[in-house]
Formats: C-alpha cells, sequence, structure tokens
C-alpha cells in the first residue's frame, strides 16, 4: 500500500491531483521516478485533449535580471479568468519569463521558425558534413539541425530551474492541473 507521505511527496513535486499521484505512485511499484514519468504521459494526453479550446484570458508576467540588463516577458494564456489569477498560474508565467530572459529563444515553437533560419542553418551544416562519409551527412546534419531548433524553440528547451523538462512539459502538467489549456501565446526578450 501506497504510504500518505509518499503520495504528499509526489503531489509537492508535480502539482497533480492526490488521486492521481496516488495511482500513478501504485502502477509504479512506489518508484517515484518512474510515477513522474507516467504523470508527464498523461499531463500530455490531457493536453492533446484541450487542445481545441478557446483561450479568453491569461497573464503578462515580466523578469527583470538583477542588474537591469536583461527582461523576459511572456503572455500565458488560459481559458477563464479564474485560473488567470490563480497564484500558481501567474508563478508559473513568471518563471516562463525568467526561463526566457536566461535562454534568449527565438520562437516560441516549431511551426513559428521561418523558413530563412532553416535554411541558413542547413546550409551551414551541410558544409561542416562536406567531409564526413556520404552515407552519414544526412543523419549529421538532421542531429545538428533538431540540436538548433531545440536550442531556438521555446517549447523544447528544457527549463533553466527543472532541466528534467521541457516548457512544453510545464505547459502540459498546468494544463491537467488547472483543468485548462494553457498556451504561451507571446514573448520577448530585451536587452541592454
Amino acid at each position: 500500500m501506497t504510504s500518505t507521505e509518499l503520495i504528499k511527496q509526489l503531489r509537492d513535486e508535480t502539482g497533480v491531483s492526490i488521486m492521481q499521484c496516488k495511482k500513478a505512485l501504485e502502477e509504479a511499484n512506489d518508484d517515484i521516478e518512474t510515477a513522474k514519468v507516467a504523470l508527464r504521459k498523461i499531463s500530455a494526453q490531457v493536453a492533446a485533449k484541450k487542445s481545441d479550446r478557446e483561450l479568453g484570458s491569461g497573464t503578462i508576467q515580466a523578469y527583470l535580471h538583477a542588474g537591469n540588463s536583461i527582461m523576459g516577458a511572456v503572455v500565458l494564456a488560459c481559458e477563464t479568468d479564474f485560473v488567470a489569477k490563480n497564484e500558481e498560474f501567474v508563478a508559473l508565467a513568471y518563471d516562463i519569463a525568467m526561463h526566457v530572459a536566461a535562454t534568449a529563444p527565438e520562437f516560441i515553437s516549431r511551426d513559428d521558425v521561418t523558413e530563412e533560419s532553416t535554411a541558413a542553418a542547413r546550409e551551414l551544416f551541410e558544409k561542416e558534413a562536406q567531409d564526413k562519409p556520404e552515407e552519414m551527412r544526412e543523419k549529421i546534419v538532421e542531429g545538428k539541425m533538431n540540436s538548433f531548433l531545440k536550442e531556438k524553440v521555446l517549447l523544447e528547451q528544457p527549463f533553466v530551474k527543472t532541466p528534467d523538462k521541457t516548457i512544453q512539459n510545464l505547459l502540459d502538467e498546468a494544463t491537467q492541473k488547472f483543468g485548462e489549456r494553457i498556451e504561451i501565446s507571446k514573448m520577448s526578450r530585451l536587452c541592454v
């Protein structure tokens, strides 16, 4: 039987409901790391089911780095004012703004990446791979393109506070937690 302390620990670390934490721990034989992985998969499924819902509210948060030389800002959208005013939702937006200030992503999602950016990167990577065996070149270029996109695309970046989660993982978990579709609709980074 799963202990209440273990359930509480998982709930504190993930923010997921007590019943889902208990179920995940039972399925994982009380292995908290395996339960976290299971909860992430569930979060992604829940987010996918809510992807067609209309976003009518949200919050704007900005993070100003020490020294006042770098600022990150995001618009985190949700469905209702009830969630938009929730302290944890606002804190999530602030954390993402801090992440934007720290990592300087250029695009929110892969859909936002411009043809010019990918064409220039692909050309550079093809030149770098010219001296490699022909059968390996395409794999090398594709690997470098994926790394390039993960560095430039906000949703694919590892979160600065918790590197084992991506920004997309954070949004999926928040969607599960708040029961609403959550999305980053805008981001900006300013620096001196």
